[in-house]
């Protein structure tokens, strides 16, 4: 059995991933620094409490708390022609009108869908870990992923950014 991290450590080598994992979910930069600075003080007061293996404690965090903030988001920001943060190139997901038509996409799931899929294949978990996360099943977090998928596959952003073939 691996010792528990020390949370200055964890903090440290886990932070990049996480941040994704909270833009994945939130779509904004800054919105998603928010959330993980959030998300590691819930982990740091239960710190004591955590266990050997922080990930899904943190990760649960973060799902629960966006989902929270977005019961109650303030509408009373005004959307700009253009977004004032860029896509990070080191991502590696690829093209940024790619990225862009995936980020629209995952924004039109609702959010239980979004985070399943973003728990399973952004941040490559199992359905066992993704299920102890949300709190839910395996057999919940395959039919939402099965759902969102679809979702994803008939969503008019990626039927119009799709190839087409003969073209």
């Amino acid at each position: 059995m691996r010792e528990r991290p020390d949370y200055a450590a964890y903090v440290t080598e886990r932070s990049p991933r996480l941040l994704r994992t909270a833009y994945l979910l939130c779509r904004d930069w800054a919105l998603a620094e928010d959330l993980l600075q959030t998300a590691l003080v819930k982990a740091w007061r239960a710190w004591r409490r955590v266990g050997d293996n922080p990930d899904p404690y943190v990760y649960r965090i973060l799902v629960n708390t966006h989902a929270s903030w977005a019961k109650r988001r303030w509408r009373g920001e005004r959307p700009t022609e253009r977004p004032p943060d860029g896509p990070d190139p080191s991502d590696g997901i690829g093209a940024a009108e790619d990225k862009a038509v995936l980020w629209a996409a995952l924004g039109r799931l609702p959010r239980r869908q979004r985070a399943t899929v973003v728990l399973r294949f952004f941040e490559d978990l199992s359905e066992p870990q993704v299920a102890a996360i949300l709190g839910c099943s395996v057999g919940t977090v395959k039919s939402q992923t099965s759902k969102a998928l679809a979702k994803l596959r008939i969503d008019p952003g990626v039927l119009a950014a799709a190839p087409r073939g003969g073209e």
